[in-house]
């Protein structure tokens, strides 16, 4: 193949990751030709209401595919977290790259806390005001900021990275939770920002590189950057939210990780109302990941998961 058009969401961090597909395509594979295009998705469209409220699924991946299926586009780019569970038609993840850090950070606006450099995430967040606003997009932040203390404010935020950090720059905002993979990939070191101890979203901070099924040519450039390591790992994280039947309106955070060929998943299911959540571990081998990643559902399940996760659809707008 002399030509791959790679494709990607329009947005700076999603043409970042498309780059950095593009440089190790070229390291791999020297006489290639690697061109970008780059889509505005259903969720790009829409930049203000907060996603669980646009509702429905693939709302930053449905365009993407759309332009893999008619041929203008051979790899799509996706954040793994953003790509729904279920299988695309005609499509597969043909390469999952090392993973990124997978872990938020804390992001407090430095005059409400003035030595924030020295503070880690923990002690920074309990030094910031009662009532402080707390900008995520994300009802799984959302529940582990209240988790942690009932008194601060979730407020939603959408818009690209640099959006969110000049609305907390303006006030609109005490702190925000944001991706560490989203910051390095960017290379935005930030003052201040502090690593969070709790559990990610499934997926996070892992690419998933999505090619046509049956052309066979894209594939094989592209799987000469899967890592198996993060594919056991985001299996498993996948597995496990495909069996909770979990999407954007349910609290889940999960992390797998792979020391040798032995695999430990950990996660957990927040409830929307404020009650304690579901947590839990499994353990198990790579080859077996998206076994794991079902046990420990079924297990969740049977100890509450069910109630949290029907709760969750019920009152999430």
């Amino acid at each position: 193949m002399r030509k791959l058009t790679v494709g990607a969401r329009r947005s700076p961090l999603s043409r970042a990751q498309a780059q950095w597909v593009g440089d190790r395509l070229g390291e791999r594979w020297p006489h290639l030709s690697v061109e970008y295009r780059f889509v505005t998705t259903a969720g790009d469209r829409d930049p203000d209401t907060p996603l669980p409220g646009i509702g429905g699924k693939g709302l930053f991946t449905e365009d993407l595919e759309r332009a893999l299926r008619d041929g203008r586009i051979d790899v799509a780019v996706h954040s793994l977290k953003d790509l729904p569970v279920e299988p695309s038609a005609g499509l597969s993840i043909a390469a999952v790259p090392r993973r990124e850090d997978s872990r938020d950070v804390l992001v407090v606006r430095p005059s409400l806390v003035p030595d924030v450099g020295r503070a880690d995430a923990g002690k920074a967040l309990a030094r910031l005001p009662a009532g402080a606003r707390i900008g995520t997009s994300s009802l799984r932040r959302a529940a582990q900021v209240r988790a942690r203390r009932r008194d601060l404010r979730a407020v939603p935020i959408r818009g690209n990275i640099d959006t969110r950090l000049r609305k907390l720059e303006e006030g609109g905002f005490e702190a925000l939770v944001l991706a560490a993979a989203g910051l390095k990939r960017l290379d935005l070191r930030l003052p201040g920002a502090r690593i969070l101890d709790w559990l990610p979203a499934p997926g996070q901070g892992a690419l998933g590189l999505q090619c046509r099924a049956a052309e066979g040519g894209a594939s094989a450039c592209v799987q000469a950057l899967d890592d198996p390591g993060a594919r056991a790992e985001v299996t498993a994280e996948r597995a496990l939210l495909a069996a909770l039947e979990g999407g954007c309106r349910v609290p889940i955070a999960a992390r797998a990780v792979l020391r040798g060929q032995d695999l430990r998943l950990r996660a957990a299911v927040y409830d929307v109302a404020g009650g304690p959540p579901v947590e839990d571990a499994e353990e198990g081998r790579a080859e077996s990941a998206a076994e794991v990643g079902r046990q420990l559902a079924d297990r969740m399940l049977e100890a509450g998961a069910a109630d949290l996760v029907e709760r969750a659809r019920r009152l999430s707008p």
